[in-house]
């Protein structure tokens, strides 16, 4: 080989070395920390930048973006002396290249230590309940607490979360029983509830019904009062339209009678006190069609009749006679006796009407 091309290749080496020493290429979000003779000297941003060869050199390449990570389960003890294991997930950004690499040792193992002594303070000043149910305040305390410790480090805490809240297992069957109890407590409001909602329903349908029914018998009662009084009324008017005379009005006021002893809650009966002039009106209309004993004992009646009312008139205007006296049922008798010879009376005379009437045709003719 030629002496002349040993030096060449010799300075050509050394070029592209010193070119290779000189030029540094930083991707994006990345950060590089140099280093001159061993002194920190300048942070090289994401593109081509150049360096001192041999006397400068490359300490730390950091990532600038924001990271995330994620915790062990520490055990920590609550307020009411129970141990959990907590979860954290911490999203922090290295906002300082040079402190980060220069002001601790290793960040990450800070960070962690750090929020596991947070969480012990935060939490043993909670019972048990109050961890689980205060996540938030948690989170806001931690991210304080990191946030102002790694300030001097180059880190920015963006947010602290706690992943899991694992207390011991015979607490989680506690709170599974409780749990239970809670949700059958509530369905079983819930069902009184519907219950009682029911009652409320059908009471007041209820009550609606027998409104309605009420209110339906008073019109029926009204539309039947009304009924009855016009009735009356034109019974009335055809009596008086008709002149009709005492006698009739005697014979169905006997009629009447009755009808005053058909219910089976009577204990006692009272005779009024025109009972003897109305069987004296029928007898008298009726007597010259009747025998003269028919008369005699018709009259024999009046006259026993007319005695007991007139004895009784002082008292009441209308006797009244209980049953178990001897005069109550001479009066009963009576009463039995004068109907029933009026009725024959009666027959009597519509028979002898009707023989009179067949008699009095033929003549006609």
């Amino acid at each position: 080989m030629d002496p002349v091309v040993i030096p060449i290749l010799v300075a050509a080496l050394v070029v592209v070395f010193l070119v290779a020493a000189t030029v540094r290429i930083v991707p994006q979000a990345r950060r590089y920390n140099i280093e001159r003779f061993g002194r920190y000297r300048r942070t090289l941003q994401p593109g081509l930048n150049f360096v001192l060869p041999v006397a400068d050199r490359v300490n730390t390449k950091l990532d600038v973006r924001e990271q995330v990570y994620s915790s062990d389960p520490k055990p920590v003890i609550t307020e009411d002396n129970l141990v959990v294991n907590i979860d954290t997930v911490l999203y922090y950004q290295i906002t300082d290249p040079r402190a980060a690499a220069y002001e601790v040792a290793d960040y990450l193992q800070a960070i962690d230590q750090l929020t596991v002594t947070t969480l012990r303070n935060v939490i043993g000043s909670m019972d048990l309940e109050a961890t689980l149910t205060s996540r938030e305040e948690i989170n806001a305390r931690l991210r304080a607490v990191l946030d102002d410790a790694t300030g001097k480090w180059g880190i920015r805490v963006n947010r602290v979360e706690i992943k899991a809240i694992d207390p011991p297992n015979t607490i989680k069957e506690a709170m599974e029983k409780q749990m239970r109890a809670e949700r059958d407590k509530r369905a079983a409001i819930l069902h009184a509830e519907g219950e009682r909602q029911a009652k409320i329903l059908t009471a007041e349908g209820t009550k609606q019904k027998d409104i309605l029914e009420a209110q339906g018998t008073q019109q029926a009662m009204i539309l039947r009062a009304d009924g009855e009084s016009k009735a009356v009324e034109l019974v009335f008017q055809a009596v008086h339209r008709n002149n009709a005379d005492a006698k009739v009005l005697a014979y169905k006021y006997l009629e009447t009678l009755p009808h005053l002893a058909q219910s089976d809650n009577n204990t006692f009966w009272v005779i009024p006190g025109e009972l003897t002039e109305a069987i004296r009106t029928v007898t008298t209309a009726f007597g010259d069609q009747t025998g003269g004993a028919g008369l005699s004992a018709s009259a024999e009646r009046e006259d026993a009749a007319a005695d007991i009312a007139d004895s009784d008139k002082d008292s009441v205007g209308a006797p009244e006679i209980e049953p178990n006296s001897t005069l109550a049922l001479d009066a009963v008798a009576a009463a039995d006796e004068a109907a029933k010879q009026a009725a024959a009376a009666v027959s009597d005379a519509k028979a002898e009407a009707e023989a009179a009437g067949e008699t009095r045709l033929p003549g006609r003719r």
